[in-house]
């Protein structure tokens, strides 16, 4: 009986934290397609209306790891419940925006709370769960994240269609609301260790991944120019010379830093920043291409990358038993393969490519996924010390999240060597679709994008060969 008890309570908080982990990746996506409609609502201009974007992943970026080592150290149920409560509160406060400076301000508390939501989601999984049921956990929460994205981006296309702009961020209401309320009731995990909270590393951090972040985004809207490098060449001597010379002294470090020696640990970590720099990229790009070259409408394009998702969605659950059977390792090398494949099929692409092509490597990219993240995450959290469940977990978003933005970027910059930077932006927000004379050259810009987001693909690649399968939790 009681084995049937642990079982329910296993499916209950899954379940929970599987939702958590979906309302926060939909709204690193969801706002996209409604660009237009915000911009012409406030009457602003569309760098200013991109910020509603950049706002939650920069947060989100900045606020993981150190939230995740606030959970190790507070309890990961309360930092996760609150999480989803600021994260509820401020989609209604979106909604209700009076400006598009209280919306971007709103975003960045929203960001907040899914910042919340990430950084101990991978932490309460670990602590809940058996150990011979992690993979399938993290192919239901890789689930999440895969839904998510693709309801981020579909739903942000339809409600933004058939209803007024606001409904993307209202929708989050009950849904909130109706999770809160069973995080409080059924979230219960046991405080691994109570310790001091690292304000001066913290700190460091968060200022360092704000000035890498945020001279990447100047980048992406101004082109490179000495400001925006100064600003990203302080956050990287920030990050790794005055923050790891803290952890290295402070009593309470945010991630022990003798953790990462470890390379079954801090391996894995790596590769999540490769994979997610390399090909978190390649939705950016096939949609400019289907809006730019094909002109297709911003809802149709999302249309056209669903089966991937959906494919992907489908076959984590099976994946994530498989890993449990077999070991992380290989799931790990054949998703990466599988999204490599994706990406040189992507480098093909030409004015004629027919659409079902862009649909196949969708799919290889989906079944790629559908390995590769819950294998990763698996590897990241068994190999981790107990006492630093929530701060892996939230290293490896903060790394995926900085891919995010960095893909962005590399989305932006990349494709739009041939073509004014401003159409690029255009493009992608489905505002332009380039004339006869321009396509060809976008085209081409494309193509160097997707080479470019391939070999940093491969680098992750390699790396996941060096991996040794294990399911020993490291002490």
């Amino acid at each position: 009986m009681s084995g049937d008890l642990e079982s329910v309570k296993e499916r209950v908080v899954l379940a929970i934290v599987a939702l958590g982990v979906m309302m926060a990746a939909v709204d690193t996506t969801i706002v996209i397609l409604a660009i237009p409609n915000i911009m012409k609502y406030y009457n602003t201009d569309l760098i200013t209306t991109v910020w509603t974007i950049l706002a939650y992943l920069l947060v989100v970026a900045t606020l993981t790891t150190p939230l995740g080592r606030l959970g190790d150290s507070y309890g990961r149920w309360k930092v996760y419940n609150l999480g989803f409560v600021i994260f509820t509160v401020a989609s209604f406060l979106c909604a209700l925006s009076p400006t598009i400076y209280a919306l971007i301000a709103f975003r960045f508390l929203q960001g907040f709370g899914g910042a919340m939501l990430q950084a101990n989601s991978s932490a309460i999984i670990t602590e809940t769960m058996r150990k011979d049921r992690l993979g399938r956990a993290f192919g239901i929460t890789a689930i999440g994240w895969n839904v998510g994205a693709t309801l981020g981006i579909v739903l942000g296309g339809v409600l933004t269609t058939f209803f007024d702009w606001q409904s993307i961020f209202l929708i989050n209401v009950p849904i909130g609301i109706a999770a809160s309320l069973a995080g409080f009731k059924y979230l219960r995990t046991k405080l691994v260790t109570k310790v001091g909270f690292d304000w001066l590393g913290s700190s460091v951090l968060l200022v360092s991944l704000a000035l890498i972040s945020y001279g990447s985004i100047d980048m992406t809207g101004f082109g490179l120019d000495l400001q925006n490098s100064l600003i990203i060449l302080i956050g990287v001597l920030l990050l790794f010379l005055l923050f790891t010379f803290i952890e290295t002294k402070v009593k309470n470090p945010i991630l022990d830093i003798n953790a990462l020696k470890f390379r079954q640990f801090s391996l894995p970590l790596l590769i999540s920043l490769f994979q997610s720099v390399g090909y978190l990229s390649i939705i950016f790009l096939v949609i400019m291409y289907l809006q730019g070259v094909k002109g297709l409408d911003p809802l149709t394009a999302s249309l056209v990358l669903v089966p991937g998702y959906v494919l992907s969605s489908g076959m984590a659950v099976v994946s994530g038993r498989l890993i449990d059977t077999f070991g992380y390792r290989v799931a790990v090398i054949g998703g990466l393969a599988l999204q490599l494949v994706s990406v040189l099929l992507y480098t093909q692409l030409r004015i004629n490519t027919p659409i079902e092509y862009v649909i196949l490597a969708s799919v290889l990219g989906g079944v790629g996924s559908a390995l590769y993240f819950p294998g990763n995450n698996k590897a990241v959290m068994v190999n981790a010390p107990p006492q630093y469940l929530g701060s892996a977990g939230g290293l490896q978003r903060t790394l995926t999240n900085i891919g995010t933005i960095v893909s962005y970027t590399l989305a932006i910059v990349v494709s739009s060597i041939s073509i004014p930077r401003q159409y690029a932006f255009e493009i992608f927000v489905g505002t332009t679709v380039l004339n006869s004379t321009l396509v060809t050259e976008f085209v081409k810009g494309l193509t160097v994008a997707f080479v470019t987001s391939g070999t940093i693909l491969m680098i992750a690649l390699i790396l996941s060969t060096l991996m040794k399968s294990t399911d020993r939790i490291q002490s």
